[in-house]
């Protein structure tokens, strides 16, 4: 059976250092990095779990670095058959469409963005135009929720959800990192309640079991439904093999199902990317 971790980073080997203590800090789990950042780190998971499969995607601070990121991402996706690149884009990049057509053009099957690290809102006009050119064409991964920051609110998302009726979303996070339950709450109340989004609105649970545990994650996960929840790890801040161990293998029995399973560790990342693994 294929196993997708559907939400892990990665990064030249030269920055990898300075990318994986940014990230830490900026969450303040510099101790706790888990992984040094590099593809041939992230494949080693597979050597110590289930995990066959990763979507891997990293993001832009800057706008002159998209390119070199996009082509950095298809050139590991050539190199490494486990892996599902998603490039990125940045609300500053002058010609979105040219790059979306690129990244496409060299196999890139999706778009990762993290609106509180690029310090820009969810639905910010240039984001918009962004999500304009990829609806119908490619999904995008967003970085969804933080109490720090307002940048990405799910209230934002509910505003790109509603204006773009063919975009696929993974709403990282289980939609609202750190505010998981308010996260739910605000993309199912009455605003989105005529959206349709059960085919077009995925989550993963990357970055979620320290905060909420073992039990509260499968209350989350059912609460989402198994139709619409992948298991991610956010390699490298946490071991996708520790975060399998935790999130799945230590849950009690039945409280997933052999279909749910099947669901979660890698049909909807299927689903989501389209890309057929198993």
């Amino acid at each position: 059976m294929a196993v997708i971790d559907a939400h892990a980073h990665i990064y030249p080997e030269v920055i990898a250092p300075r990318a994986v203590e940014a990230v830490g800090a900026f969450y303040g789990v510099q101790q706790a990095m888990a992984g040094k950042g590099t593809a041939e780190d992230l494949i080693a998971a597979t050597k110590r779990s289930p995990i066959t499969h990763f979507i891997v995607h990293s993001v832009a601070t800057t706008a002159h670095s998209v390119p070199t990121i996009n082509t950095f991402l298809a050139e590991k996706q050539a190199e490494h058959p486990e892996f599902i690149a998603f490039g990125t884009m940045h609300p500053d990049f002058e010609d979105m469409e040219a790059e979306v057509n690129r990244a496409l053009e060299l196999g890139l099957h999706g778009f990762k963005l993290h609106p509180d690290t690029q310090k820009v809102d969810l639905d910010d006009p240039r984001l918009m135009a962004f999500y304009e050119i990829i609806a119908g064409r490619a999904p995008v991964v967003i970085h969804t929720g933080d109490y720090r920051y307002d940048y990405s609110n799910p209230k934002r998302l509910k505003n790109v959800l509603r204006a773009f009726p063919d975009l696929v979303v993974d709403a990282a996070h289980f939609g609202g990192w750190s505010i998981f339950d308010r996260g739910y709450d605000m993309l199912h109340d009455d605003d989105v309640r005529d959206l349709a989004l059960e085919e077009r609105l995925f989550v993963d649970s990357s970055s979620s079991v320290a905060l909420t545990g073992t039990r509260h994650l499968a209350e989350l996960v059912h609460l989402w439904g198994c139709d619409r929840v992948m298991f991610g790890s956010d390699f490298p801040m946490w071991d996708p093999a520790v975060e399998f161990d935790q999130q799945i293998t230590q849950q009690a029995p039945g409280v997933f199902s052999d279909d749910d399973l099947e669901k979660i560790l890698w049909r909807n990342a299927e689903r989501f990317c389209g890309v057929q693994v198993s």
